[in-house]
């Protein structure tokens, strides 16, 4: 029992670690940048790369290992959907981080960085899916979507 409440609250936290760096990027990001922006960005992207790393590792322990058994969420449709959906993010996510990770180097006296519109796109794309995910938990949690 306690393991199943410390993986569950461990999913929770991270899920609010990746929603809010998706948001503080939101708030960040901007079409010209400076070094030391492109440095702080960065560093939120680092902590969504953290959540998203331990939303894996608690989600799988949670289908794998603890709580109702691995038939509850591989016989739900609505459970690979989410699971999509969270793949799908961590692909969009891979060109912003790239990019963010590549120009953060260098003086932060130095000009500014002009950020490409796709990257900004790519960034709202997340925050919608992440905003659709809630919902899917939702009706997991409440076993509709069993085959």
């Amino acid at each position: 029992m306690t393991e199943l409440v410390i993986t569950r609250y461990l999913h929770f936290i991270a899920v609010f670690a990746i929603v809010g760096a998706i948001l503080a990027e939101q708030f960040v990001i901007s079409k010209r940048m400076t070094r030391k922006e492109i440095k702080r960005i960065s560093k939120i992207d680092a902590i969504y790369g953290f959540g998203a790393l331990l939303v894996l590792i608690a989600g799988f322990l949670l289908w794998f290992a603890v709580g109702k058994p691995a038939s509850f969420y591989s016989r739900n449709w609505i459970f690979h959907t989410k699971l999509t959906l969270f793949i799908v993010l961590g692909l969009l996510s891979v060109y912003p981080t790239v990019f963010f990770m590549k120009h953060r180097k260098g003086s932060d006296l130095d000009t500014e960085v002009n950020v490409p519109d796709i990257i900004i796109t790519l960034l709202r794309i997340e925050l919608v899916l992440i905003l659709i995910m809630p919902i899917l938990a939702t009706l997991m949690s409440l076993g509709i979507g069993t085959f």
